[in-house]
């Protein structure tokens, strides 16, 4: 990389928390590296929002170092900016809304709470799309947020500012929230990892706690440990939360295994191209079957089948709707105008919430309940299942979404996620990995799902795909920050 841009002073997450913990690397020093960085590329790719000024970022590193050796959390003095739905102190919470640009937060979410207990220092928010509706950073408050893959590109969303901001080596760590893809596609878009956990792993902060319940935050990282070390500090119970589930974070640092060829051997694991009916691009769906090929290599058993999802998306959209419903409503007291501020496919979801009976409601809590007795089953002879990450490769930035997938239109601008919605249905966790790269250099990502609860042996399956593969190892071409 040219002289006129340092590279990063981490070559990973965990080993630089380790060191800032111990004192071997200060948080100037990180701060100071981060910053110029952002200042090289974040005007091409637009990851990073709502900044501090470089002097006052300084000024919490130098307070950062000055905290006693024993006292430091496992986030000591590192840089993080949370995604702009997460509540942080100081700092607005927009959800790339304009007229949401100016409530500066008096405290923080839950989600912020334990990752500044743990010691990091909050320097921004990550962008997303309006309401992070869609898989496609764009906001008429931010503008696009581009892929360092290839600027042309979006890097998917609604996490789509993380993954980006990860790519390039803005920052170490990130946060997101998924309850379409919003994990998964640009984890998938960006070469990075994305995990989905288990409903009731993350706290829960807003919203409806039981009915319709498919959205969650968790942790990006460009490796599995270093997604499995923020997962650690920010998933475990939480008092407010009805679904709410028992193991602390730590438990999870239980994943970090060393790789063994056989390290799969006796698992049971399925894979789809596309559950059996979805259209999806085809060098997708090679990546698909290589991942289940490298899985076998690895000692797990591997066939060609999935889990019968009949009714998951019909499910998805309705109490997805319903969820949009309670938007729409609070967006009424704001202004009666509000039709003629959120973007189109925004104001169709809205409008498709508002217009839900209560018999729409019911059957889809019935479909999604027989979808899981269904998937259930499947899981007790399956360990895992591989999907794709996303059905299509990163797409034009200036393209509002996939409106049609070889050649077969979509219906609506949530149905080329169908992918990650359907799975979101089931509740189980699920994870995007690194999986190769198109023809044209494109990243592609592998969707490793779960059984119930089982996030502790997916990260492990995870890894062990990771640690066979190295595709996250390729990284993007920054030289454009340079010309």
């Amino acid at each position: 990389m040219s002289e006129h841009l340092p590279e990063p002073i981490w070559q990973d997450a965990t080993t630089l928390c380790r060191d800032l913990q111990r004192g071997a690397v200060t948080a100037t020093a990180v701060m100071a590296n981060v910053y110029v960085r952002i200042k090289a590329l974040n005007p091409h790719i637009n990851a990073l929002v709502e900044l501090l000024p470089e002097e006052q970022a300084m000024a919490l590193a130098a307070a950062a170092d000055k905290v006693p050796v024993a006292e430091r959390g496992p986030l000591h003095g590192l840089p993080m900016a949370p995604k702009d739905a997460v509540a942080v102190a100081g700092f607005a919470t927009s959800w790339g809304f304009e007229p949401f640009s100016n409530r500066i937060e008096s405290a923080d979410d839950e989600l912020a709470r334990r990752m500044r207990n743990a010691g990091a220092i909050f320097i921004g928010h990550s962008n997303m799309p309006e309401f992070g509706l869609g898989s496609h950073t764009f906001n008429e408050l931010y503008g696009n947020t581009y892929n360092p893959y290839d600027l042309s590109k979006t890097p998917g969303g609604s996490s789509g500012g993380a993954a980006a901001a990860l790519a390039a080596d803005l920052l170490p760590l990130a946060d997101g929230s998924d309850l379409g893809g919003s994990l998964r596609n640009p984890a998938s878009f960006c070469n990075v990892v994305g995990l989905r956990p288990s409903i009731g792993r993350m706290p829960f902060n807003r919203g409806l706690g039981w009915y319709g319940r498919m959205v969650t935050t968790g942790p990006m990282a460009k490796t599995v440990a270093d997604t499995t070390l923020l997962f650690s500090v920010i998933a475990g119970p939480d008092a407010g939360d009805p679904l709410t589930l028992s193991e602390p974070g730590v438990t999870f640092l239980d994943a970090l295994v060393p790789f063994s060829e056989d390290a799969l051997s006796g698992l049971r694991i399925g894979y789809s191209t596309d559950l059996g009916s979805l259209q999806v691009d085809l060098e997708v769906a090679q990546s698909v079957r290589e991942a289940a090929q490298v899985m076998a290599d690895l000692g797990a058993s591997t066939t060609a089948n999935a889990p019968d999802l009949e009714g998951a998306m019909d499910a998805f959209q309705v109490q997805r709707a319903a969820t949009l419903r309670l938007l729409a409503k609070g967006l009424e007291k704001i202004s009666p105008q509000w039709r003629d501020m959120v973007k189109d496919t925004a104001r169709w979801n809205m409008e498709k919430g508002l217009a839900l009976s209560a018999e729409d409601l019911i059957q889809a809590e019935l479909q999604r309940t027989a979808v899981y007795q269904r998937v259930a089953a499947y899981f007790q002879d399956h360990d895992a299942l591989i999907l794709p990450a996303a059905q299509v490769p990163p797409f034009p930035a200036d393209q509002d979404w996939v409106s049609e997938i070889n050649g077969v239109s979509m219906p609506t601008y949530i149905d080329w996620m169908a992918i990650c919605c359907m799975i979101s249905v089931t509740g189980l966790p699920t994870i995007s990995v690194p999986g190769g790269f198109t023809r044209d250099g494109l990243p592609l990502g592998i969707q490793i799902v779960g059984k119930p609860r089982g996030d502790l042996q997916l990260l492990r399956l995870a890894q062990a795909f990771e640690a066979a593969t190295q595709f996250g190892k390729r990284r993007p071409d920054l030289q454009f920050a340079t010309r």
